[in-house]
């Protein structure tokens, strides 16, 4: 069957699409040879900073501060390892992109049924949507921070970033790339900027990035919240599914010569740097965020853990730890600069939440529509419950509303929480496979060790942090018989997720079994 191409394909606003992954983009970036380490490093340097955004969006930013409130700097371990594990299984995705030229949404769909491809897109879906909630409303409050736009006014402002998108693609891949970048120096510049001024206690942080038991304790209840419900809730909002399926489908931008094993060697080599040197900077921001917590704000300081509430806090001279801070405060430029990285952080999403839209759309069910379009249908759906709520809070006071937003983007979150395991089980698998990979490109036995450990680990934490998630749809002080509703709804999730994972299991490893016989059979015609 022929496939269809930029070329030949009809000029639809929905199509049949099963060519390559972003085909648009596909292979069209020029990386010349023999050019030096940093050189080489510099052409492949770009898709790492979009999965970066991921691990420091707006939904990062609450639990990662009020962490460092309740905790000082225990959860400082929490971070790092949840970095490490995304550094893992960001290069099994870019891995599984560079060397089978198929993302996972078209290599999970490749080896399974139409029907559990149709389920696991519009559960990825659930997941882009959850994370366009927490986008819709930092650049909502951030437009209201900065420029005092009514918050109505600004969530439907906040629809007509699609024409930054359709600005964007005008302007070719490597130009996005450069942007995303620029945009991620801003939000680390504004953190660096003010814990310097808070002179945090060193050692205390390095001491920090040790893990103990305590991190997983809940025993010990501060401001409503414990040791392990804060390390949750920093990992729920660290490892995002949707990144896997992106990482998996721009690590292809490059031109590889796919029959020179040596060029696919190096295109993982230095995708795989790239990814981690910008997992680097966002483990950086995350780790300040916490450090913000402790060492900008005093001890308990921060009563409202939302954006309003932290924006306001960095203006306020009695929350704020120490003398020079105060007087950078006065001037407002603390505030400021948070509104401004908000808003720089929003943006960002906006880009790889589109793309990523993109990729399982036509992985799982192999359709495409313009990018724009897509962008404008996916706003439009998140912005309907943050417009609810905000209407719904808006005869109430002040500090109703922003608890109503923040818990919205914080409730969203359990879609995450639900989506991941479909996301690294598969992943896994799928660069565990000779079949798939061949024996040079397969995992070795220490990332497949570390990867089934950190899968099963993650899969067990969400699956353990899913009841109090559920609970949190009731308010901050539900009733008995709300808490005993949640605990059924959430205990029927988690039955659910785990026939979904069984049977994507089986599938998966069906599909691998039958590709294996046929590479065999492939290889003993040949022979």
């Amino acid at each position: 069957m022929k496939k269809l191409t930029s070329s030949n394909r009809p000029h639809k606003l929905i199509e049949y699409a099963n060519g390559p992954s972003l085909e648009e983009i596909n292979g069209k970036i020029e990386v010349p040879k023999n050019i030096g380490f940093w050189k080489t490093l510099f052409a492949y340097s770009g898709p790492g900073a979009l999965v970066a955004v991921g691990y420091m969006d707006p939904g990062n930013w609450s639990t990662s501060i009020t962490g460092g409130q309740n905790f000082q700097y225990m959860l400082m371990s929490v971070i790092l390892i949840s970095s490490l594990i995304a550094m893992l299984l960001q290069y099994m995705a870019a891995k599984l992109g560079i060397v089978s030229q198929m993302d996972l949404a078209q290599a999970i769909r490749a080896r399974t049924s139409k029907q559990l491809g149709i389920v696991l897109w519009i559960l990825t879906e659930f997941a882009i949507m959850a994370t366009d909630i927490a986008e819709v409303i930092g650049a909502a409050i951030a437009l209201y921070l900065l420029f005092g736009i009514p918050l109505i006014i600004a969530v439907f402002i906040t629809v007509f970033d699609v024409l930054i998108l359709l600005l964007l693609t005008k302007i070719g891949f490597r130009k996005i790339e450069a942007i995303v970048v620029c945009l991620i120096m801003v939000i680390l510049f504004v953190f660096v900027y003010q814990v310097a001024l808070s002179g945090p206690n060193w050692g205390q942080v390095f001491a920090g990035l040790i893990p103990t038991t305590a991190t997983i304790s809940s025993s010990k209840t501060v401001a409503g919240m414990t040791p392990l419900s804060g390390s949750l809730g920093i990992i729920g909002a660290t490892v995002m599914p949707h990144n896997l399926y992106l990482h998996s489908a721009i690590s292809q931008t490059r031109k590889i010569n796919h029959h020179d094993e040596d060029d696919v060697a190096r295109t993982v080599k230095f995708a795989s740097l790239d990814s981690n040197i910008q997992l680097t900077a966002a483990f950086f921001v995350n780790a300040l965020l916490l450090i913000m917590g402790v060492a900008v704000f005093k001890t308990g300081a921060v009563k409202d853990p939302s954006f309003f509430g932290l924006y306001n806090a960095l203006s306020n001279t009695s929350t704020l730890s120490n003398g020079l801070l105060i007087g950078v405060a006065k001037s407002g430029v603390l505030s400021a600069l948070f509104a401004i990285a908000l808003l720089a952080s929003g943006q960002n999403s906006t880009i790889t939440g589109t793309l990523t839209g993109q990729v399982i759309m036509e992985g799982f069910v192999h359709m495409r529509m313009p990018l724009w379009l897509r962008r404008l249908v996916t706003r439009l759906l998140s912005v309907i419950p943050v417009l609810i709520c905000v209407m719904l809070t808006s005869g109430k006071s002040a500090i109703a509303e922003h608890e109503a937003l923040n818990d919205l983007m914080n409730n969203s979150q359990v879609f995450l929480a639900f989506a991941l395991p479909f996301s690294m089980l598969p992943l896994l698998m799928m660069t565990d496979s000779a079949a798939e990979m061949g024996n040079r490109f397969k995992n070795s036995w220490i990332i497949k060790g570390l990867g089934w450990l950190s899968v099963v680990g993650l899969t067990v934490l969400n699956l353990i942090g899913l009841p109090a998630q559920v609970v949190g749809f009731f308010g901050d002080n539900p009733t008995a018989g709300q808490t005993d509703l949640a605990n059924g709804i959430a205990i029927s999730l988690i039955i659910a997720i785990l026939a979904l994972l069984t049977w994507t299991t089986i599938e998966l490893y069906r599909g691998n079994q039958r590709y294996a016989a046929k590479l065999a059979a492939k290889a003993g015609e040949t022979a």
